[in-house]
């Protein structure tokens, strides 16, 4: 961990969050918005489970994080993402990589899932939703 940077980027539905790691005091800011200010404030918390997993590791790194697109939870889930990749690369550290792991796949690891598109003939509703049929 000499002066160097690093980038990692973290996605979950249409959101993409872009992190950028260095080392400092310890200053974390959301699309220039300090952490301690980000809302809503459930989100915040889970941004914070990042940084109680890591503990030690995350000490004296500056993460300025940028995100864009999606709603507010894939937006958390997204920075969480970025920001647990970018530890992991920062410090070389395989045991906390094990450890995000175990906690939650989802902070290593890229979510594929995304929702069915509507079908013909029934596209205000949802995806597999049909007209009640009456059976007499």
């Amino acid at each position: 961990m000499k002066n160097e940077i690093v980038f990692a980027t973290g996605k979950r539905k249409t959101s993409v969050a872009r992190a950028v790691l260095r080392k400092g005091d310890g200053k974390i800011t959301i699309n220039n918005t300090p952490l301690d200010l980000f809302e809503p404030e459930f989100g915040r918390f889970r941004i914070r489970e990042v940084f109680m997993l890591a503990d030690k590791d995350a000490n004296g790194i500056d993460i300025k994080v940028s995100v864009r697109g999606g709603g507010t939870s894939s937006r958390v889930d997204a920075i969480r993402q970025a920001i647990a990749k970018g530890l992991v690369e920062m410090t070389k550290n395989q045991e906390l990589k094990k450890k995000f792991i175990d906690y939650d796949r989802n902070l290593i690891v890229y979510d594929y899932r995304r929702t069915e598109p509507h079908k013909p003939s029934r596209s205000r509703q949802n995806a597999r939703r049909h007209k009640q049929r009456s059976k007499r």
